[in-house]
């Protein structure tokens, strides 16, 4: 039998049981392959439950920098009877399973194609660790051990993860660190080390940094000045609250008094944390509240008022598996449309799509300056898997002398040395219009706010030719938000491309890689990264310039291609719609099959 090789070039999934602590042990293991300067992707599958059920953790190494999901599994732990025999199934032939032989395989799981190697990781930790809690905890960095050895993974390395993560606790050190050598030596003794599969040191990660989108998303609010926080607890956007909160309690303390310069306020539900936040943007505080899609739908009333009453407002939507409840532990990027079109009537949002934890942290500080300057709601819009899995990206930068960009804010001197002001009054042409806050002066600058019609003067008035000014008006300000929102990024090819690849968010690291794939084959395809609505004009030139433009993304309805013909009026004939909806992060294989199969209709290579 053939056994699968590589150096630097693999994908390893472990098969654990939820609420067993493997996930500690899982992203020791990925971050000590970052150490050693290789890229690597790291997916955590959890359950929505809080114990008991199958997860699974899926660790991709790329030394090309490929830091999609890939298809098929080289390397298994198995850990989970319940689900071990669908584990060993999904093992590609010529690969390797790793699992706990403490209790022999029932015969008819076994295969001839791949390679078992059995670690009795239950029976050492039962030998070595006298608490039951500490056996199963200690399970888990016993395999991780072994890694060490069957991949030639520098266990120096990952003993250095251990004293970063316990700090002085001298006794779980050392309790790690055994377990992780029982493993290393269990396998040397027992194996042909290293197997195919293995590591090679590398410098390919200088400059970058390992973190999740969540953590980022967090402190690009921090770093924006954020003062007021609202929400309601909802998976998989909690954590952007919680390091938040941390980043406040350190960051945003007085020095001299120790009191708070922060709000954080856990409302009773997702309508109240909008309202929170739109109250707040009104008084001038910068604000936000994170929440999914099921907040979204909550959230749509208030969002409408704030379109319409143009308060500022951020709101990050960490996208999950819909409708409704629908799978609150798995990536999606299906509230698109609810997003864009949140609330009654005709309303429109800016969205931001980043693609990584360094644009979670840029376009969050991006968006409270749009909310600002375009007094609206911003919606940042990223997923489950760029949320919560830890992903390699540039280290984040932030120049000093970075200034806040508050909008067309009037002080009290620019009131005092106006004649007549208008709350929603164009005086640019741009459709935005000038502001004030509450307090800015004595007599001057106050307005009725409100979600009902007006005119220019705040004025409550059910006119018809007032109405149709201030929604015209609106569009106006749309298209000048056309002109200030991030760019798409361009992706040429060495060849002569013959039809375009448009994708947004976390599809882009499958993209990149499908991309390449069929430019071995002489396929070239030009590549377009979304990054915000409405879309920049570079979105519209780069669309003219092909037949057939694929549309990347992870929804069942098609729901960036449904924007692009709804806002560009783009023939819907010209795009192709690439679709993954399962709730896993799209593999680049998925990619390349989907336009493979559309290719030979669109042109003949």
């Amino acid at each position: 039998m053939a056994s699968r090789s590589g150096v630097n070039d693999f994908v390893l999934r472990f098969a654990n049981v939820n609420g067993t602590g493997s996930a500690s042990a899982n992203t020791l293991f990925a971050k000590a392959v970052f150490r050693m300067g290789l890229p690597v992707a790291a997916k955590n599958i959890f359950p929505s439950n809080i114990q008991g059920l199958p997860t699974w953790y899926e660790v991709r190494v790329s030394e090309k920098g490929y830091l999609g999901r890939r298809e098929g599994i080289d390397l298994l732990v198995a850990v989970n009877p319940q689900s071990m025999e669908k584990d060993i199934r999904s093992v590609a032939p010529g690969g390797y399973l790793v699992y706990d032989d403490s209790k022999q395989l029932p015969p008819e799981w076994r295969r001839e194609d791949i390679r078992f190697l059995g670690i009795p990781m239950i029976r050492m930790g039962m030998e070595h660790f006298p608490e039951p809690r500490t056996q199963l905890l200690m399970k888990n960095v016993i395999y991780v051990g072994a890694l060490t050895a069957l991949l030639d993974l520098d266990p120096e390395v990952v003993k250095a993860l251990l004293h970063d993560q316990f700090g002085e606790k001298e006794k779980l050190i050392a309790m790690n660190i055994k377990a992780l050598e029982l493993g290393r030596n269990y396998a040397l003794e027992h194996f042909d080390c290293p197997l195919g599969l293995r590591l090679e040191k590398r410098d390919l990660n200088r400059g970058k940094i390992m973190v999740d989108g969540n953590t980022a998303t967090a402190l690009g609010a921090l770093y924006a000045g954020a003062t007021v926080a609202a929400w309601y607890p909802i998976t998989p956007s909690t954590s952007v609250m919680d390091a938040f909160a941390a980043y406040c309690e350190e960051y945003r303390k007085d020095p001299v008094t120790g009191k708070n310069r922060f709000a954080i306020v856990q409302a009773e539900d997702e309508l109240a944390s909008i309202g929170v936040v739109v109250g707040a943007g009104w008084n001038g505080a910068r604000a936000f509240t994170a929440t999914s899609g099921p907040g979204i739908s909550l959230m749509t009333e208030f969002l409408g008022l704030a379109y319409f009453a143009e308060i500022p407002a951020v709101v990050v939507n960490v996208q999950r598996g819909g409708p409704s409840t629908g799978m609150p532990t798995r990536t999606q990027q299906a509230d698109l449309i609810s997003s864009a079109y949140a609330s009654h009537g005709d309303t429109r949002h800016v969205l931001l799509f980043p693609s990584d934890p360094g644009e979670c942290f840029e376009l969050t500080a991006q968006a409270f300056d749009l909310a600002e300057r375009l007094q609206t709601p911003v919606l940042v819009m990223t997923d489950l898997d760029l949320g919560m899995n830890d992903h390699v990206c540039h280290a984040f930068s932030w120049k000093d002398d970075r200034s806040f960009d508050r909008g067309k804010v009037l002080g009290a001197e620019e009131l005092e040395q106006l004649k007549t002001w208008g709350r929603y009054l164009d005086v640019d042409g741009d459709g935005i219009t000038y502001r004030t806050l509450p307090g800015t002066h004595p007599q001057k600058g106050a307005f009725f706010t409100r979600g009902t019609s007006k005119d220019e003067y705040a004025r409550y008035t059910e006119d018809n030719d007032a109405y149709k000014r201030n929604v015209d008006r609106l569009m106006v300000k749309w298209a000048t938000a056309a002109r200030l929102v991030p760019p798409p990024e361009l992706l040429r090819c060495k060849g002569q491309p013959v039809a375009g690849m448009l994708y947004f968010g976390t599809t882009a690291h499958a993209a990149r890689e499908a991309r390449d794939q069929l430019a071995q084959e002489g396929i070239f395809v030009e590549g377009i990264r979304i990054r915000s609505l409405p879309f920049h004009e570079e979105v519209r030139a780069f669309l003219d310039r092909y037949d057939r433009v694929y549309v990347v993304e992870q929804n069942r309805d098609a729901q960036m291609r449904t924007l692009l013909i709804q806002e560009l009026d783009v023939p819907n004939h010209k795009l192709i719609p690439v679709l993954h909806y399962d709730g896993f992060p799209i593999p680049a294989d998925t990619i390349y099959q989907q336009i493979r199969q559309h290719w030979p209709a669109a042109v003949n290579v």
